[in-house]
């Protein structure tokens, strides 16, 4: 049998990729073998490194908190940075010269700046120009630095997801009598909000993850900045890097998880029943719709 993009592997193909599979998963187990003696070796699996993990306190002192500071972080650097880069977006794509250039400036602009600098340069404005407190200025900064960087991805993302639908799809909504501004929000943008979704969560995982950035160069406690506190009073710092990096695999993984749970939600509800009506169906309709209109 064969598709369109690809022909059927054979017998022989089917052979090598059984013995490929095979290699790859000893491969595997021999590596994850090699870590377990090599940290067994250097004294890392001693149940007393391992234990404060299974006790209240240390989860309650720093783990837990750090971990809300980090989804506190990066749910209003997501909530501020999506809306606004869906603006800035669309406003790449206006007719309006004056609309187009400074918003493709500031996606150039803050796309080319690091999200680190962000941070840092956003951390010395709230020292210098505004009365934020030193305890609520870290999370300011690092919400900050976000959201200019990841709106300006974010803008990219959709621009280039609305771009990506057929021209035909504003041709018909432009021949039916809308507006552009009502073709974009009617038409465009329903439709790709399902092609831009994985880029999207993709960026919301990055959102995520670079809130470190913050507690290794600007004391925002953020999980990372936890742990290092943790390790410091354990003497646990492999132990304390695996299981915080566990803990980002699972909410990263929720993340996805949810996420294609919805593209999949989005492209059930935009497909068609796919029933095709016989000459006799048409027939009947059309009938139906010459008597209605007499």
């Amino acid at each position: 049998m064969t598709s369109v993009l690809y022909d059927s592997p054979g017998p022989r193909a089917k052979q090598r990729n059984v013995v490929l599979t095979i290699v790859f998963f000893v491969l595997l187990a021999l590596f994850l073998w090699w870590i377990w003696r090599t940290m067994d070796d250097k004294g890392q699996l001693k149940w007393a490194l391992w234990e404060p993990f299974t006790t209240a306190q240390a989860w309650t002192t720093y783990l837990l908190p750090g971990l809300a500071n980090t989804m506190k972080g990066a749910a209003l650097s997501m909530v501020i940075a999506l809306p606004l880069g869906a603006l800035l977006g669309i406003a790449r794509l206006s007719d309006h010269r004056w609309v187009r250039v400074p918003a493709g400036a500031v996606v150039e602009f803050f796309r080319s700046i690091p999200v680190l600098l962000l941070m840092l340069f956003a951390a010395a404005f709230y020292v210098s120009s505004t009365d934020v407190s030193s305890e609520s200025r870290p999370l300011y900064s690092v919400v900050t630095g976000l959201v200019l960087y990841n709106a300006s991805v974010l803008a990219e993302i959709v621009r280039a997801g609305i771009l990506s639908l057929p021209k035909g799809q504003t041709e018909a909504a432009l021949a039916v009598g809308l507006r552009k501004g009502q073709t974009m929000t009617n038409v465009l943008l329903p439709q790709a909000v399902t092609v831009m979704l994985p880029a999207i969560v993709s960026q919301l995982v990055v959102i995520v993850k670079d809130t470190a950035l913050g507690g290794v160069m600007l004391g925002f406690t953020e999980l990372l900045n936890a742990r290092s506190t943790l390790a410091a009073n354990y003497a646990n710092v492999v132990a304390s890097f695996i299981v915080v990096a566990a803990i980002f695999i699972v909410i990263n993984f929720l993340i996805t998880t949810f996420a294609s749970w919805l593209e999949g939600k989005l492209r059930r509800g935009k497909k068609s029943t796919g029933v095709v009506l016989g000459p006799a169906t048409v027939a009947g309709t059309e009938a139906a719709g010459a008597g209605g209109s007499i």
